[in-house]
């Protein structure tokens, strides 16, 4: 079980990441001492969506070419509406989000971005929310549907909106303290 100092967290975002739900977990996980990386399809700056119109760039690190799942403990998929709808169209980026899964790694998406677990085929028999926009694209891809500010399933962690997100990073933090889940494919 790594302490959360000891952990290596990935951010897989792009061009249309909701501001707020990529840089609170980016900023709060590195204050708690985790070392945070952001992969996106380019390297170089993307840029956020602040509520009504475009807002600030953070740089990526690296891109999904570049990731190695085996570096990490943890992913965090923020949403906007944008971001994900973009994301889940890369084949890479979907592969990493299965391989994180699929290798009991710890995997958070908030607002639209468990669309990447839709898109990914993770969620069959799982518990798990989300924005209420997708709720529907939830079910169909076999998920439990729920509306709680943070819902845990062996791992997978998924919030609602940029209201639950002090909750879903007190979420990550714990479970990644508690290391790896082994879990059946959904």
């Amino acid at each position: 079980m790594p302490g959360i100092t000891q952990s290596k967290i990935l951010i897989l975002a792009t061009n249309g990441y909701e501001r707020s739900e990529l840089r609170v977990p980016l900023d709060s996980l590195k204050q708690k001492g985790a070392a945070v990386t952001i992969a996106s399809l380019e390297k170089g700056p993307i840029k956020s969506w602040d509520e009504k119109d475009w807002g600030d760039s953070v740089d990526a690190d690296l891109t999904v070419d570049d990731v190695n799942v085996a570096d990490y403990d943890a992913i965090v998929l923020p949403g906007g509406q944008i971001n994900p709808d973009v994301l889940r169209t890369s084949e890479k980026a979907v592969a990493i989000v299965k391989e994180f899964v699929s290798t009991g790694r710890i995997v958070a998406a908030i607002c639209h971005g468990p669309w990447m677990l839709v898109e990914a085929d993770v969620l069959k028999g799982r518990e798990a929310t989300s924005y209420p926009s997708i709720r529907t694209d939830m079910k169909n891809a076999g998920a439990n549907w729920v509306d709680r500010e943070v819902v845990t399933d062996n791992g997978i962690i998924t919030s609602r909106n940029p209201k639950d997100l002090p909750a879903f990073v007190d979420k990550i933090v714990e479970e990644v303290e508690e290391g790896r889940h082994p879990r059946k494919a959904a």
